[in-house]
């Protein structure tokens, strides 16, 4: 019985101490996402018009490195739901290792494949919405108008509109994030990224 007991304390202690390190240890830059369905990069200003950023993520040693440019929007008119229509495109950066960031943010958007070769192009038009401006995040990483915050809210069409994925970005804390829109369209996001990365 004793024995029994003394095992027990010895388990519960080994596992208190593995979680406590869990808990403490800082995550690798790229590997933990903002939330469960999105993976955060790192993003820098480029230009003011039209907005430009480049996003960095960096993954077992490699860097991937893309630019982002979001176009001058255009209001929807609708006063009930109102949203910002807008033109982008992601564009190549030199140097750029993007295997690491492809595999996660597969993962992410519960794509099935990552494309191992691809015809590269500079550039990748999109289309794009603001679904809310000046956003808060809260602890369960939800957006919210009040109290006010840094983040705008988007979603990114690709193609004829065969693909859709979430761009949340904060340039106040310099981050910015992929999140999914729908698992369908996780392969053709994937593909169509591989392209610029």
């Amino acid at each position: 019985m004793m024995r029994t007991h003394g095992l027990l304390l010895i388990l519960i202690l080994f596992f208190s101490i593995a979680c406590s390190r869990n808990a403490t240890t800082p995550p690798e830059q790229g590997a933990e996402p903002i939330a469960n369905e999105s993976l955060a990069f790192d993003i820098s200003a480029v230009n003011q018009q039209p907005q430009q950023w480049l996003a960095t993520y960096t993954s077992n040693g490699k860097t991937a490195k893309f630019r982002i440019e979001l176009g001058a929007t255009k209001d929807s008119g609708d006063k009930i739901q109102q949203m910002s229509f807008g033109k982008g495109k992601f564009l190549r950066e030199p140097g750029s290792e993007p295997e690491g960031f492809l595999i996660d943010l597969g993962k992410v958007l519960e794509a099935t494949k990552v494309p191992k070769r691809v015809q590269k192009s500079d550039s990748l038009q999109f289309e794009y919405v603001i679904l809310g401006r000046s956003q808060s995040r809260s602890r369960e990483d939800s957006f919210a108008d009040s109290p006010a915050g840094d983040w705008t809210v988007t979603k990114i069409f690709l193609g004829d509109d065969e693909g859709e994925v979430f761009f949340n970005f904060n340039p106040v804390v310099k981050k910015a994030e992929f999140s999914i829109k729908d698992s369908g369209y996780g392969n053709f996001v994937i593909a169509e990224l591989s392209k610029v990365l």
